[in-house]
């Protein structure tokens, strides 16, 4: 009797232990079926609304000076793979990006000011003046130079839908996508989508744009995230016709990451701090 009892026991225990781990895997299902989760809605928006919205961030800046610090790789740029820079940006197309080793000597200033620019790079005692556009006889450096002032373009705006372009939408999950063709006979060229933005539904700010080339090749790609509110605005109001605080404030990423399409590298940019709106001094800007 007492070999039974204890057998009767054993079977108790086990009964036990198996309806612990039972009421275990309930509980922690439950967890993760009744856990937080990410529920904010999606945004419903037209191709005419989130071209407004580039208007309205463009107009959002006057200037803005900026510290960053930057990663390169695959040799994008002729200068060390960390660098520590600034920015200087004044609308409509004025630019100075300067870089630094980590001891605070200068390795390079780019300077672009409407269709001039100037590249200065000390340390290999070169300077190269000129247009964008006569970047191919003026030498390779100017190109990653340019990259760079696009990869800027998370904080000074994403190019506004020009008058004579023509757009495409298309939704992809929790994205827009928002294609920009240019005009047809535009440079002597047939019509072709000369970038791609992406919009998150969710808030409707730029996530990642493309730069195509004519052939339909991808020239850059930017990619920005790390959006923090880094001012607010006067006087403009949004595209829904109403001026809360919340749709004044403006809003940058932090971080950008610009691939080179042809394969040369890429460029990962970390904002340290960013000040928009403020009168830029005699010299900030520099000269070309």
């Amino acid at each position: 009797m007492k070999v039974v009892g204890g057998r009767k026991n054993h079977v108790k225990r086990t009964s036990y232990l198996i309806s612990f781990f039972l009421l275990l895997s309930v509980f922690f299902s439950g967890c993760a079926l009744f856990g937080p989760t990410d529920t904010v809605p999606l945004k419903e928006a037209t191709a005419e609304q989130l071209m407004a919205l580039l208007q309205e961030q463009a107009d959002e800046v006057r200037t803005i000076k900026g510290l960053f610090s930057a990663k390169i790789t695959g040799g994008i740029l002729p200068i060390g793979q960390r660098i520590q820079g600034t920015v200087f940006y004044e609308r409509p197309n004025a630019i100075r990006l300067r870089g630094f080793s980590a001891v605070g000597s200068e390795i390079f200033e780019f300077v672009q000011i409407e269709d001039q620019f100037k590249l200065r790079l000390p340390t290999m005692g070169r300077e190269v003046t000129g247009r964008p556009s006569e970047a191919d006889q003026l030498g390779q450096l100017t190109r990653p130079f340019q990259l760079s002032v696009w990869a800027m373009s998370g904080i000074i705006g994403t190019r506004v839908v020009g008058t004579n372009e023509q757009v495409r939408l298309a939704e992809e999950g929790n994205r827009y996508r928002l294609e920009v063709m240019t005009a047809s006979g535009m440079n002597g060229t047939a019509p072709f989508v000369s970038r791609r933005i992406w919009f998150d539904r969710r808030n409707l700010l730029v996530v990642q744009e493309e730069r195509l080339s004519p052939t339909g090749e991808i020239e850059a790609t930017m990619q920005f995230d790390d959006y923090r509110a880094v001012g607010g605005v006067d006087g403009i109001p949004a595209s829904n016709g109403q001026a809360s605080a919340a749709d004044k404030r403006i809003m940058r990423p932090f971080a950008i990451r610009m691939t080179d399409g042809q394969g040369s590298g890429s460029l990962q940019v970390t904002f340290h701090e960013l000040v928009p709106n403020e009168p830029i001094k005699p010299g900030e800007l520099g000269r070309v």
